[in-house]
């Protein structure tokens, strides 16, 4: 069986990211009959002597009319060698929120870049925000190779630029790869381009079907957040009592220790119940019914944690946030604070920084987060809330801010500092 990449696309507008998750559609024949014929008819309206691959992506009527993407897209594709689920986010810079929804799963993440305008800011904003959130490898697809005539020089300026830039974002030599392409022509997309003889290195699907995944984190510490209280209250079961959710990370067994928190009350784990039937062990990614040997006052929201590794409970959080909103953030900021299936009141307590992606630096104690600014801050919760630092677990330390008045979406955050 395969394995499974989750990929996403993230450039500035024009750059091509559409025509290019398009070509690969097209290229890895995952596009229905009927769709290619929409989309080649659709070309010929606009004149073009060839389909517009672009087409096959950018779906809703306003992202045709105008040409660009304003949403996050999953597609699925495979290939013999793997199966692939990709994000295609947006370029814009007012849509950065949504880079961050579509990166936040990836473990790839390929970063187009226009050859005749190389790397520039929106760039290494996008760059600066893949680090933050832990995508653990980078391809930059230098597209449009077919403008500058397939100038191997222009191409190794701006792979020697970009490949600088991700070592400064605390990227090592082997996670980054550029990749020559002409999403429009195909070349060293699917194939390897007779117009680049110079570039020996793999193609795009090549390099995508070939790159190593990290195995999900089995040897993690135990976590898993309740997301459904199960008691049927039937003839056949009267007593049950199961937590259903999704494995965070880790493993778990039957008579495993393990704590409810943040309540800290401790029990061992008495089964493992699937729609299949019971299991002798689970692991991250599956989604289970837990049933624990002491009865004991457990709701949604409570995480059930391994006992000789819990997460701390705390009320007070220092965090990296990228902020979404438009309202610029300042301290005292009243917010509700979503992590997992449990969500608080809190308050920003303070700003301690704010990242500029651009030179790299930290601004010390800034008086406000604008619209995707990335900084530190401080919050403090009316309820203690049980997390782990970002790096040691994304599941469980990751939150959303939300505006307590209408319901937005404010920011996403991360537990810990992730930048210096």
């Amino acid at each position: 069986m395969s394995s499974l990449l989750r990929l996403a696309t993230a450039g500035s507008v024009d750059d091509g990211k559409s025509t290019l998750v398009g070509r690969l559609l097209y290229d890895t024949k995952s596009v229905l009959a009927d769709q290619l014929d929409a989309v080649t008819r659709a070309s010929v309206d606009k004149g073009l002597s060839t389909p517009d691959l672009s087409l096959l992506v950018d779906g809703l009527r306003s992202e045709r009319e105008q040409g660009i993407t304003i949403d996050v897209a999953y597609r699925y594709f495979a290939t013999p060698q793997r199966s692939f689920v990709l994000a295609d986010t947006p370029g814009h810079v007012q849509y950065t929120r949504n880079t961050v929804t579509g990166a936040s799963t990836a473990q790839l993440a390929v970063l187009l870049v226009d050859a005749r305008n190389g790397v520039v800011e929106q760039t290494r904003r996008h760059a600066a925000v893949l680090a933050l959130l832990g995508v653990p490898r980078l391809v930059l697809a230098v597209n449009k190779i077919d403008l500058v005539s397939y100038d191997e020089a222009a191409f190794a300026v701006i792979a020697k630029e970009f490949a600088a830039h991700a070592a400064s974002l605390g990227y090592a030599e082997g996670a980054v790869l550029s990749i020559p392409v002409s999403a429009l022509h195909g070349d060293n997309v699917a194939r390897a381009s007779e117009h680049t003889p110079w570039y020996t290195g793999p193609t795009l699907l090549e390099h995508l079907e070939q790159v190593p995944v990290a195995a999900d984190p089995h040897d993690a510490a135990f976590r898993f957040p309740v997301q459904y209280v199960i008691r049927p209250r039937t003839p056949e079961h009267p007593d049950y009592r199961g937590y259903a959710g999704q494995i965070a990370a880790g493993t778990v067994r039957p008579g495993d220790e393990v704590v409810v928190l943040p309540q800290g009350l401790r029990t061992t784990v008495e089964r493992i119940d699937t729609a299949d039937g019971p299991l002798g062990e689970a692991a991250t990614g599956t989604s289970v019914t837990v049933l624990l040997a002491d009865d004991l006052d457990i709701a949604r929201g409570d995480l059930i944690a391994a006992a000789d590794a819990p997460p701390r409970v705390t009320d007070e959080l220092a965090a990296t946030l990228c902020w979404l909103s438009g309202t610029p953030l300042r301290a005292g900021a009243k917010v509700l604070l979503k992590h997992g299936a449990r969500t608080v009141q809190a308050i920003v307590s303070e700003l301690t920084a704010r990242f500029d992606e651009q030179s790299l630096s930290t601004v010390e104690a800034p008086e406000s987060l604008e619209l995707n600014d990335i900084g530190r801050a401080v919050l403090r919760t009316a309820e203690e809330i049980p997390v782990d630092d970002y790096g040691t677990s994304p599941r469980t330390g990751a939150f959303l801010l939300i505006d307590p008045k209408n319901g937005d979406t404010l920011a996403a955050g991360m537990v810990g500092e992730r930048f210096a």
